[in-house]
C-alpha cells in the first residue's frame, strides 16, 4: 500500500499564508463562521488537477482488511422486483451501515492510514452530511479529533450528529464550494489533514471495498450499476470488479440536473458544471475528483443520465417492495432501469451455482423521504410523491 503521507518532492503543507477573519472556534462543537477565503493558493495536496493519482486493486484488498472490524458487511439480496423487471436483480444495501451510508468505508480507511502525529493532531473535511457523519463517527471510534465544515444547506439533523459523535462543526458557506474553501483555509492554520470526502485515495479505496463484497455475495454477476456524485465510490467498486472480472459491465448513473461525470467525459476532464436542485442531492456535485475520473473514466462501459421523474418512482418502488427508505442518489441506478434506459439487461438470468444478475449499489441518508399516494386505474397506475418538499405525478402504462 502507498504511504500518502509521503508526499513526493513537496511537505504536507502545501498551503500559501494568507489573512482570515477567524471567528471560529476550535473549542465549542457548532461553530457559525464568517470565515474570508480569498486564497486562491489553498487547495488539497491530495487532490491536484495536474498530478492525479489512480488507486490500484492492491489500495482496495489493504483497505478491506483494514476495515473489516469497524464495518459492517452489508447483505446483496434478491429483489423482490426482479420479476417485473425481466432480470435478476439484487440490491448492496449499504444503508445498513451505522450511519447509514457507505461512505463509512472510506472514512474509517482513511483515519487509519493516519500517521500518529496526525492522528494527534486530527482531520478535516467539508461535506453536506453523509462523508461528515462516517468521518465524525469513526472518528470517535479510533481516538481521532475531526473537525467538518458544513454549508447553511446542510440538514439540521446531519449538523446535530455530528456534533452528538464529539465533532468539531462549522456552519459556513453558501455551498459546498465555499465550505470546502473554508475547511482547507481551517486545516492549513491549525495542521488538520483535509479529507476529500469522494476524491482521496484512501477514500476512493475504501469504497472499492463494496465492490469486493458485492462479487463474493453474487457470483457471475452481469452488471453493477452505480450512483454517480463526485466519482469516488464507482472508481473504487469499478476498479476492484473490473479487475476480478473483467466481463463484468459497470454502468453509472447521474441524475439529468447535476450530470458532472458526463460533462467531464465529454471535456476529457473534471469541469466546472452548474447543477439544479435534484432529488438525489448526494449526487450534486458541481465537478467529479481529479483522482475519481482518471481512475474510473477507463472502467465505466456505460454512462446514463436519468431523469428526475423516474428518480421519484424508483424510490416509492423502493418502499413498496423492499420496505426500505432511500434517497434519491441511492435510487437512481433503478430509476435507470424502470425508465428503460439498461433494456439490454433484461433476460440476465440467475441458477444455481452459476448465478448471473445485476448489483445495484445503493445509499440511504437519515432524512425525509415521505410518500403520500399510489392509485391505480385498470389501464394505468399514477405515482404521485413527495420528496423534500417537492411533489412529483407520473402517469405510465404498467409502470
Amino acid at each position: 500500500m502507498r504511504d500518502l503521507n509521503k508526499l513526493p518532492s513537496q511537505p504536507l503543507n502545501l498551503f500559501a499564508s494568507n489573512g482570515v477573519n477567524k471567528s471560529y472556534s476550535s473549542t465549542s462543537n457548532i461553530s457559525v463562521s464568517s470565515i474570508s477565503t480569498g486564497d486562491e493558493s489553498v487547495f488539497d495536496p491530495y487532490c491536484v488537477e495536474g498530478n492525479p493519482q489512480k488507486i490500484t486493486c492492491e489500495d482496495v484488498t489493504s483497505a478491506a482488511f483494514k476495515i473489516k472490524s469497524g464495518i459492517i458487511n452489508t447483505p446483496c439480496a434478491r429483489s423482490r422486483l426482479s420479476d417485473s423487471m425481466g432480470m435478476e436483480l439484487y440490491l448492496k444495501k449499504d444503508f445498513l451501515q451505522t450511519t447509514g451510508s457507505f461512505k463509512e468505508r472510506g472514512a474509517r480507511y482513511a483515519l487509519l492510514m493516519l500517521s500518529d502525529e496526525q492522528k494527534r493532531n486530527g482531520v478535516i473535511s467539508a461535506s453536506l452530511g453523509n462523508h461528515a457523519l462516517a468521518l465524525c463517527y469513526h472518528g470517535a471510534k479510533l481516538g481521532i479529533p475531526v473537525t467538518v465544515v458544513m454549508p447553511a444547506v446542510a440538514p439540521i439533523m446531519k449538523i446535530a450528529a455530528c456534533k452528538q459523535h464529539g465533532a468539531t462543526v462549522v456552519v459556513q458557506g453558501s455551498d459546498m464550494g465555499e465550505a470546502k474553501q473554508n475547511a482547507m483555509q481551517i486545516g492549513k492554520e491549525k495542521g488538520l489533514v483535509y479529507i476529500n470526502g469522494y476524491d482521496h485515495p484512501h477514500i476512493m479505496a475504501g469504497q472499492g471495498t463494496l465492490g469486493l463484497e458485492v462479487v463474493e455475495q453474487v457470483p457471475d454477476i452481469d452488471a453493477v450499476v452505480v450512483p454517480v456524485g463526485g466519482g469516488g465510490l464507482i472508481a473504487g467498486v469499478a476498479l476492484a470488479i473490473k479487475t476480478l472480472h473483467p466481463h463484468v459491465k459497470v454502468i453509472g448513473v447521474e441524475s439529468h440536473r447535476c450530470a458532472s461525470f458526463t460533462a467531464a467525459r465529454a471535456a476529457g476532464r473534471p469541469t466546472y458544471t452548474p447543477i439544479e436542485s435534484t432529488l438525489a442531492d448526494g449526487l450534486a456535485v458541481p465537478m467529479v475528483g481529479y483522482n475519481a475520473f482518471v481512475t474510473a473514466d477507463p472502467l465505466i462501459d456505460k454512462l446514463v443520465v436519468v431523469k428526475e421523474e423516474w428518480i421519484a418512482i424508483a424510490i416509492l418502488k423502493l418502499v413498496e417492495n423492499e420496505k426500505c427508505i432511500v434517497e434519491g442518489a441511492g435510487a437512481t441506478g433503478l430509476a435507470a432501469i424502470l425508465a428503460g434506459q439498461l433494456d439490454e439487461l433484461k433476460g440476465k438470468r440467475k441458477m444455481v451455482g452459476i448465478r448471473q444478475g445485476v448489483a445495484i449499489l445503493e445509499k440511504q441518508r437519515s432524512m425525509g423521504v415521505v410518500v403520500l399516494r399510489q392509485s391505480f386505474h385498470p389501464e394505468f397506475a399514477r405515482h404521485s410523491v413527495v420528496v423534500s418538499g417537492r411533489r412529483y405525478v407520473t402517469t405510465r402504462n404498467e409502470v
